[in-house]
């Protein structure tokens, strides 16, 4: 049987030739990494986690009509998705200061925001994916302002619809990260939803508690990483009661083993 191609890995997933012209194959790792990976670890089951939670809200996604590049899911850990052109921006959208946000203005963590805010940053690991404005993307030609537009909708159509997902679980989404990608259509591209929505990306605090159910318990050393993702994946009704150790089969499999 011949080996697939790999086309790109990253630091949680890894993207294959897909089976058909214009597709991947997105494998997710259970690698994590902070502060621009110079934290490296793992979370055990995190890719077949993410896996879950990212394919049921991009289904969702898609029946508000949200364009994404998301097919079906293959596998515990794959996913069958469109090919891509990426746009070379991270979308961050925050509801409550957290993070970055709160080193770099002064506010405490958790403090409302008086309105939804959108921040742009540049996808360059080597530069730390510095912080950018509309001007930096109109002047280097990373998108059009059509583009844009289309990008900065989306991305409160999204908010909107996640706050009130993850609001009718128990949980706030205090921030969370978007990527875009465009796809071709004889002469005209458009732009589309890409990536992956999970607890890598968001982050998602207990509404009474607080407590945080996403990576910060690994960018924190907080511990209990495994159980906060597993945590999301229950409440959104994908992980029942008594499921949870057949995520972390695969991991005491390579224990067993050595590896």
């Amino acid at each position: 049987m011949s080996r697939r191609r790999m086309i790109y890995e990253g630091k949680a997933k890894i993207l294959y030739e897909g089976p058909e012209p214009g597709t991947l194959i997105q494998y997710f790792k259970d690698d994590a990494t902070a502060f621009n990976a110079q934290k490296k670890g793992t979370i055990s089951g995190k890719g077949v986690l993410n896996n879950r939670i990212s394919e049921h809200i991009y289904t969702l996604l898609g029946t508000i009509g949200i364009p994404t590049h998301f097919i079906r899911r293959l596998n515990m850990r794959e996913q069958l998705i469109r090919q891509v052109e990426i746009v070379p921006i991270e979308v961050v959208v925050r509801n409550v200061a957290a993070g970055t946000l709160s080193q770099r203005l002064g506010i405490e963590e958790g403090t409302q925001l008086p309105r939804t805010i959108i921040e742009y940053y540049y996808k360059d690991d080597a530069l730390g994916d510095p912080m950018i404005a509309d001007e930096h993307i109109a002047a280097f030609g990373w998108a059009t302002q059509e583009e844009m537009n289309d990008i900065a909708d989306m991305a409160i159509r999204v908010n909107d619809f996640l706050c009130g997902l993850f609001a009718a679980i128990g949980i706030r989404l205090v921030d969370f990260k978007l990527e875009f990608g465009r796809i071709w259509e004889n002469e005209y591209s458009r732009v589309i939803l890409a990536d992956e929505i999970s607890p890598d990306g968001c982050r998602l605090w207990d509404i009474t508690t607080n407590e945080k159910l996403d990576k910060d318990r690994f960018r924190r050393d907080l511990g209990g990483e495994a159980e906060a993702y597993q945590e999301v994946a229950r409440r959104l009704g994908l992980l029942p009661e008594g499921e949870s150790n057949a995520v972390l089969d695969l991991e005491e499999h390579r224990a067993k083993r050595g590896k």
